[in-house]
């Protein structure tokens, strides 16, 4: 797990929660991370196709809305 357990149930109680299991802070942490991958390889294909190699903001925010 790349996420800080910690930084997870922060997200989680700022939604409203007053305790947070270790297992929900854990399986939001594991989808939290596939998405991000998702976005992240999206957003790396349209910085190559921009024909750059640095991934910008703006890459993300495309990727986000595909």
């Amino acid at each position: 797990m790349i996420l800080a357990k910690a930084s997870i149930e922060k997200i989680i109680r700022k939604s409203g929660a007053e305790r947070v299991s270790s297992e929900a802070a854990l399986r939001l942490a594991e989808i939290l991370e596939e998405e991000g991958l998702e976005i992240a390889r999206e957003a790396v294909v349209l910085a190559e196709h921009a024909g750059r190699k640095t991934v910008k903001r703006e890459d993300i925010l495309l990727a986000v809305q595909e």
